[in-house]
């Protein structure tokens, strides 16, 4: 009896004990501090000519990261010169970006770093969206037809996304030539959409483009839309995605 006793006390001496069928086992679990870019609303990014849009960025973080920090970039390495955009950070890890019809148009990285007590970067995450100016609003009906294939992929392959832009016409719908359609993705449990692609229109209005599946969720495609023809957004298409087990 004793003998247990004493094997007790050293179990308890060298760490957590887990019960678990009468043995006891020592046990320490560590977790890597985390950030997650978690939406930026609106996306795309419309800007007015002449005119001001504040885009907003919602950060996550786990409750070890003492301080957040965000930029933001065109993604194209020919803009990346321009002077830095001014981030002003709001409650919660919220922050608040203003674009004008100044910035360039396209593709834009956003960049979010997180940093411990001693602050020491311990996490990082990266997320796209797109920036878009107008000049007109004299505007067409659209719609926007969409397919994310296959509904059920393994992780690491490829999804691939195709479908095609219409414009009313009269009484007619006819293709939308050369336009750009963009593929926006949201992951099971997150609350936002994220840009995953982007492809032009061909002749007969169809668009085609792809992107690597490591987690389940949910694809649109959207249509941003000009001084002539309607913004449009297609219905979502789920995509389940499984790891490989032999």
């Amino acid at each position: 009896m004793r003998k247990i006793a004493v094997g007790l006390v050293a179990a308890l001496a060298g760490g957590t004990m887990l019960m678990s069928g009468g043995s006891a086992v020592a046990a320490t679990t560590t977790k890597a501090p985390k950030v997650e870019i978690l939406d930026v609303s609106p996306n795309p990014v419309v800007v007015k000519h002449g005119s001001e849009t504040v885009a907003r960025f919602k950060v996550g973080a786990s409750s070890d990261v003492e301080k957040v920090e965000l930029s933001v970039e065109p993604a194209d390495s020919k803009f990346r010169t321009l002077r830095g955009k001014e981030v002003k950070p709001l409650e919660n890890w919220l922050f608040s970006v203003p674009f004008t019809s100044h910035d360039p148009e396209g593709k834009w990285k956003a960049i979010a770093t997180a940093f411990d007590k001693e602050g020491k970067r311990v996490a990082h995450d990266t997320s796209f969206f797109y920036v878009d100016v107008r000049k007109g609003w004299s505007k067409a009906d659209t719609r926007l037809s969409f397919d994310a294939s296959p509904s059920k992929v393994r992780k690491g392959k490829s999804v691939y996304f195709s479908g095609r832009l219409l414009a009313e016409r009269g009484d007619h719908w006819r293709a939308v030539r050369y336009e750009k359609v963009h593929v926006y993705y949201k992951a099971n449990g997150s609350s936002g959409w994220k840009w995953v692609a982007s492809d032009r229109t061909d002749r007969h209005g169809k668009f085609y483009a792809k992107d690597r599946a490591y987690r389940s969720g949910s694809y649109k495609a959207v249509f941003k839309g000009d001084r002539k023809l309607d913004d449009a957004t297609s219905r979502t298409d789920y995509v389940r995605v499984y790891s490989w087990r032999r």
